[in-house]
């Protein structure tokens, strides 16, 4: 798995929302942005690093952050998840894991004693341009949004 590391280009990617929209990279050309990757939707931690974006996405926005959050998930799931928490940004239904490796978050994880493949959470912000300006590794699900405007 080679993630994509400060100073490379998000790669170009064309994935369902929650509600069957399309939606592309080059759909923020121009503008700052930011994709949070998590491994499921309604899950403890995803649950409240999601919120916790929510919670201070008018920081965000203030700071010219536009925001998109991505996992494994249906777009059927992205869509519970979006609507019982209120989200303001859209979730991808990733199922063919195109953004996922496309950005290199998908690979070997460890839990209680086992290896398995998975989504590594990460988050990575963008420029204008689409290159990636830095890479959060270790995310704060409770503090995510200050990470970010960090």
């Amino acid at each position: 798995m080679k993630t994509l590391q400060a100073g490379d280009k998000a790669p170009d990617f064309k994935v369902n929302d929650q509600d069957g929209n399309s939606i592309s990279s080059k759909d923020y050309k121009g503008k700052k942005w930011v994709v949070f990757f998590y491994p499921k939707a309604s899950t403890p931690g995803c649950t409240a690093e999601a919120c916790n974006l929510r919670d201070n996405y008018k920081k965000l926005q203030k700071e010219g952050y536009e925001l998109l959050g991505v996992s494994a998930d249906s777009e059927k799931r992205q869509k519970n998840f979006k609507e019982k928490y209120d989200f303001p940004f859209p979730l991808l239904a990733d199922e063919n894991k195109e953004v996922i490796n496309g950005f290199g978050v998908w690979g070997p994880k460890k839990f209680m004693g086992r290896t398995y493949d998975g989504i590594h959470r990460k988050t990575f912000i963008m420029d204008e341009s689409g290159t990636i300006t830095r890479v959060i590794d270790k995310v704060k699900t409770k503090d995510h949004a200050a990470q970010i405007l960090d």
